[in-house]
């Protein structure tokens, strides 16, 4: 009973997971929208929640690179990056300082996955209340 439970609210728990990560990373880029050089990141997000439904939501270690030979060997929690696939965006307007961060794009981007991350929050609160009104009237 209680694995039926969790499986049914486990899709809304990586949706809002990766809702969360994926505003960190809109965020990152409305911050560094002068920063030259710097490179807007996004996610795939229907590709993502497929891996981690697949997987059960579980998310592997993020392996650590080295520059140099006196940097220690390691390995970052999952959370650290938050286990999903960063992916470069492609600019619609290229910049003579290499920075690819277009504002209008974040800014549309950022108030959509705000709007669907409240969204899916009210569908997982409604799903909880549903379970704890039939477990209730079972009483």
């Amino acid at each position: 009973m209680i694995d039926r439970l969790s499986a049914s609210l486990d899709y809304f728990q990586n949706t809002l997971s990766l809702r969360a990560r994926r505003q960190e990373m809109l965020s990152s880029n409305i911050a560094n929208a002068d920063t030259p050089g710097y490179k807007a990141r996004d996610i795939d997000f229907r590709q993502e929640l497929e891996r981690m439904t697949e997987q059960g939501g579980q998310q592997g270690p993020l392996n650590l690179s080295t520059t140099s030979s006196r940097h220690i060997h390691g390995q970052a929690p999952a959370s650290a990056a938050g286990g999903v696939d960063m992916l470069y965006r492609i600019p619609s307007q290229p910049s003579l300082d290499g920075n690819t961060v277009d504002m209008d794009m974040e800014r549309v981007n950022f108030a959509d996955n705000a709007m669907r991350y409240q969204a899916d929050l009210q569908f997982m609160t409604s799903r909880i209340q549903g379970l704890r009104s039939a477990m209730q009237s079972g009483n």
